[in-house]
């Protein structure tokens, strides 16, 4: 309890705040969700929410937290995560800009099942839930388009986490490196957002696996290895290893 007021009190004061976009209007993601509203909807959304800047490691939102408000992403790259008893942490899922980071939760729940940090710099638009509550019942098309992306969401993690249950340990690495190459930085070489640690938490295998398997990567030339950054120099054979798993 101690901590969620100190949370609550942080979120007031100490938070960077930002003016990237004066309207939702303007946003690139408006219709990714917002395509259906009227100027009147726009304007009680856009008076609804603020912009807030969230450096790497920072907590966005904590496990328990009250869910106050709709919160998606604009820059940035985030994980959703639950800890344990033993204060072990699971990644869930990492997620991109344009990701509607907590909708999951917002009709289903009063406070979050899971925690969200920011893997590096991080844009979030903040909407306080109430303001979206109220567009949701007075447009039907709306509401059905926040249906539609909940059963995406719901149906797409289910299916990731499926497929990487399925796989052995070369197969789950091998699945995170193309999604972070193919789907977030769309590039080969990118820099590891994340430490071996929490590579390790997101597919479910100990950190030493997963040095092992990208010194083997490494090694096979499937991948090259710079401190964080890593280079994909055979993509083919990377594939292969994600499908035969």
């Amino acid at each position: 309890m101690i901590y969620l007021i100190f949370l609550y009190i942080y979120n007031l004061f100490i938070m960077k705040t930002s003016k990237d976009i004066l309207n939702c209007k303007y946003c690139i993601y408006r219709n990714l969700l917002f395509g259906q509203l009227d100027d009147k909807q726009y304007e009680i959304i856009n008076n609804a929410r603020q912009e807030f800047v969230f450096k790497r490691g920072e907590v966005i939102r904590k496990e328990g937290e009250r869910i106050n408000s709709f919160l998606y992403m604009r820059k940035g790259l985030v994980k959703l995560y639950k800890t344990d008893r033993r204060g072990k942490d699971q990644i869930l899922s990492i997620n991109k800009p344009g990701d509607f980071i907590n909708l999951l939760n917002i009709f289903s729940n009063s406070t979050y099942k899971y925690s969200i940090a920011a893997l590096e710099e991080t844009l979030v638009c903040d909407v306080k839930l109430d303001a979206f509550i109220e567009v949701v019942k007075n447009n039907t098309d709306f509401a059905l388009s926040v249906l539609n992306r909940i059963s995406k969401i719901s149906d797409e993690t289910i299916d990731r986490r499926f497929a990487l249950a399925q796989k052995q340990i070369k197969g789950r690495v091998a699945n995170i490196l193309l999604f972070l190459a193919e789907n977030v930085y769309r590039n080969n070489e990118f820099r590891l957002p994340v430490t071996r640690r929490e590579v390790g938490e997101l597919v479910s295998m100990t950190t030493e696996n997963i040095i092992r398997t990208f010194s083997e990567f490494r090694k096979d030339g499937i991948i090259d290895l710079n401190g964080k950054v890593i280079t994909i120099l055979d993509i083919k054979r990377l594939k292969n290893i994600d499908k035969t798993g």
